[in-house]
Formats: C-alpha cells, sequence, structure tokens
C-alpha cells in the first residue's frame, strides 16, 4: 500500500460518520501492541475553542525543553500527516501507509470511523517512536472520543460552549460533564472555563476523582499587554511566580487565556521558564495555522477556522480592534451545517463588511444561498459563489491594497484556499 492508496481507504471511512465509544478504537489499538500505554508523560486537552492553540503552545514548550514530544490534533487543511507530528515534523506518508496496511483488515471488519483509525495510527507511531511527551487534542466531547483511551497525567478543559450538540447536548453543565470525562484518578487537572454551571460540573468531576483543579482565574491570572496582528504580548501571574511579558506570534487577546493554560501545564510538568518563553515565541514551527493567520498582503488577507458562535465572537471581537487601519473589510464566508449558522453570522455584522457566501467542499455545507438568505434578513446583500476560489477572486477583483480579506468559517474553507494557493502573495 501507498501514501494515496491509504488515504483512498481512510477518507471514504467517513461515511460512517462519528460513532461515540471506545470498543472499536481499542481493538485497533491491540494490534499495535497497546502502543496509547506507551506515549510517556501524556497531556490529554478538551474543549469548544482553544485546545488547538493550547495544544499546539504545549507542544513548543516541551518540544524547547529538549523533551521529544508528540503532537495530534485534528482537523489537518491540507494534508493528513499535519494531524500528527513529532518535534514539529508531520508523520512520513510511507509511515502512514505502513500502518494502514497493518490494521485495514481490521478497520473494514470493525467498521471503524475516520478518527478512530486516524487516532489509532498516531499512537502508534507515536510509541514506535519513543516520545517523551504526548500531547493529544480531542476530537469531540471527551468521554467516548477515540483519544480517551489515554490515561493523562494531565488533563485540560480550555472552554466550554455550543458546538456539537447534536451529541454532546446544549446545556452547559452537560457539555462539561463530556469534556471533565478525559480525568482520572492518576492526573492533575487544569480549566479556564468561566460559566458557573459549566465550572461546577468540571469541579465535580475533579472531586469525584479526587486530584487537584487549577483554574485560571483563581489560581492563577494573566494580564494583555500587547496585541497586534500576528503578535501578543502577556503576563502571567500563577502563584507566586510570574511570567512577564510573554509573547507568541498570534492574532488576538483572547488566546491569552489559551497560552496560559499551557504555561500552567508545564509549569506542573518541571518545565523552566526559558523553556516556555522560547516554545511560546516558536509556536508556528509546530504546524500551527489558520487562527486569524496573515497569508498575504496588500490587500491584508487573513485566515481564520473559526467556526461556531463562541469562536466568532472572539474573532470579530479582535478585528474591531484593528478595523479602523483598513480602508474596507472584505469577508468570505462559509459553513458546516451543523453549526448555528444565525448566531456565528451575527458577531461578523457590526464590523461593517462586504459580503462573500460560498458553499465549502464538505457534505455537510450549508449552501451558499442559504448563508445569503440569513444575511439578506439583516440586512446585507452578500455576493454568492458555489466555490470558495470563485468567491476569493470575486473578492480580489474588487479589494484595494488598503482593504482587508477575512476568509472565516471552517476548516474545510481554509484548507481549500491554502491548498489551491489561490491569493497573491503580495500586492504593489
Amino acid at each position: 500500500m501507498n501514501y494515496q492508496q491509504a488515504l483512498d481507504f481512510l477518507f471514504p471511512l467517513h461515511r460512517f460518520g462519528m460513532k461515540p465509544g471506545l470498543e472499536r478504537v481499542e481493538r485497533l489499538l491491540e494490534i499495535f501492541q497497546s502502543p496509547h500505554k506507551r506515549l510517556g508523560t501524556v497531556v490529554h486537552i478538551a474543549g469548544t475553542n482553544g485546545k488547538g492553540t493550547t495544544a499546539s503552545a504545549l507542544a513548543a514548550i516541551f518540544q524547547a525543553s529538549g523533551r521529544k514530544t508528540a503532537l495530534y490534533t485534528s482537523p489537518h487543511l491540507v494534508d493528513f500527516t499535519e494531524r500528527m507530528r513529532i518535534d514539529g515534523l508531520p508523520i512520513s506518508p510511507e509511515k502512514v501507509a505502513s500502518y494502514c496496511s497493518v490494521m485495514k483488515d481490521a478497520v473494514t471488519s470493525l467498521q471503524a470511523t475516520f478518527f478512530e483509525a486516524t487516532t489509532a495510527l498516531a499512537f502508534a507511531w507515536f510509541a514506535d517512536e519513543q516520545v517523551d511527551v504526548a500531547v493529544i487534542e480531542t476530537g469531540m466531547g471527551g468521554r467516548l472520543d477515540a483519544t480517551n483511551t489515554v490515561v493523562s497525567d494531565y488533563a485540560v478543559v480550555t472552554s466550554v460552549g455550543s458546538d456539537h450538540t447534536a451529541w454532546l447536548g446544549t446545556a452547559p453543565a452537560m457539555i462539561a460533564r463530556e469534556k471533565a470525562a478525559i480525568m482520572n484518578r492518576d492526573s492533575m487537572a487544569f480549566t479556564a472555563v468561566t460559566d458557573p454551571e459549566a465550572l461546577a460540573e468540571i469541579e465535580r468531576t475533579a472531586g469525584m476523582c479526587g486530584i487537584p483543579l487549577f483554574i485560571l482565574g483563581r489560581d492563577a491570572r494573566y494580564r494583555v499587554d500587547r496585541e497586534e496582528p500576528g503578535f501578543l504580548e502577556f503576563t502571567l501571574i500563577h502563584g507566586s511566580v510570574r511570567y512577564s511579558r510573554l509573547q507568541a506570534p498570534v492574532t488576538g487577546g483572547f488566546h491569552a487565556s489559551n497560552l496560559s493554560l499551557a504555561v500552567m501545564v508545564a509549569e506542573a510538568a518541571g518545565v523552566g521558564e526559558n523553556a516556555v518563553r522560547t516554545g511560546l515565541a516558536n509556536l508556528l514551527q509546530t504546524g500551527y495555522r489558520g487562527r486569524l493567520e496573515k497569508i498575504s498582503s496588500r490587500p491584508d488577507l487573513f485566515l481564520d477556522v473559526s467556526h461556531n458562535a463562541d469562536g466568532m465572537r472572539q474573532t470579530a471581537a479582535t478585528l474591531a480592534l484593528f478595523r479602523s487601519r483598513y480602508r474596507k473589510m472584505h469577508i468570505l464566508a462559509g459553513l458546516a451545517s451543523d453549526k448555528d449558522a444565525e448566531a456565528v453570522i451575527r458577531h461578523l455584522l457590526p464590523l461593517n463588511a462586504d459580503f462573500t457566501v460560498v458553499t465549502i467542499p464538505s457534505e455537510r455545507s450549508i449552501p451558499a444561498a442559504e448563508l445569503a438568505e440569513l444575511l439578506k434578513r439583516e440586512g446585507s446583500e452578500p455576493a454568492v459563489f458555489d466555490t470558495p476560489l470563485a468567491g476569493l477572486e470575486h473578492i480580489l477583483r474588487l479589494a484595494d491594497p488598503q482593504d482587508m480579506i477575512l476568509v472565516t468559517g471552517s476548516f474545510f474553507l481554509a484548507g481549500e484556499i491554502l491548498s489551491r494557493k489561490a491569493f497573491p502573495l503580495s500586492r504593489g
């Protein structure tokens, strides 16, 4: 089996959708001699938003401390290999093909899902490479997520909001219960959750496990010192320890919460301040992308994977700070059908932008015409295109070098734009 054959085997597994439960992935892991038990120090991260940033920051910090560090995140933007990295380098296509060959028959007979097969593959590679640390991001929820086969040393819940409601429910306490289930009796727990109902549930779970819970906002506090596009400086005070003017190449003060959580976990794991500073400064070396990422200039083009109401609220608030720098703002938006499109769009309206809506390359896409109707009801007159590339080309024809373009709403949309290289590197 070669790499393309491996992808041709894996991607059709999406037809099985999401099937919560650990039985199938546990069977797959047995084929690889239980690699989930051979991952060194394990950090397991759940959360509606922010888990990818927290995971990438932690991986960068551990890597800076000299530890061989695995990172498992999802989804990918352009290539499947992005999902699993060791010391910032993605798995090789040859390794993907090799592991798929080993588990192909079992995946087929079990009717395992894409995420279950991918998780087993990642854990097998990490174990074979004898990593010191594995930073693992959940796919959805926590309790029945395929990644919850690991027994974590550090369990992190970044945030609780409304997403995947068909599976996780809508009540904050219910969602928090699912995510907090990544905790176990051998872990230390960390959270930045502020919703009282959700936080109470997280505290209850930690209490039942008999483990310490460190809460950002109670046990540690941060202050944003400076934020610019592509740059954030913040100070974190954790007990008697003060980390002054930490710097990271991210856009948006809201990231300080996620980065602070990463620093708290790293400190608990015995990582020194120099590695913390170096890791945060080198965050992009983990493959971290798509979070208000500036990918082109004149006009400035930002790529953002925010896809739910809470994430878009943070994105819009950040852009509002920089809005006056630009003559006009153009927004290219596409959303999946399992999102609350009305709530997502509502956060973008105050930016006074010209909208272009597209159908994203996914079976779950909301048709562009349907998104357009939502915007029209709010008084906007969006341009409508069937494909992301056509939509972006339309905006680029209209945009002035002093304008700003935001591509947002979906990992699928961001990935399509990046994979097609459908933007100028610079203009003028």
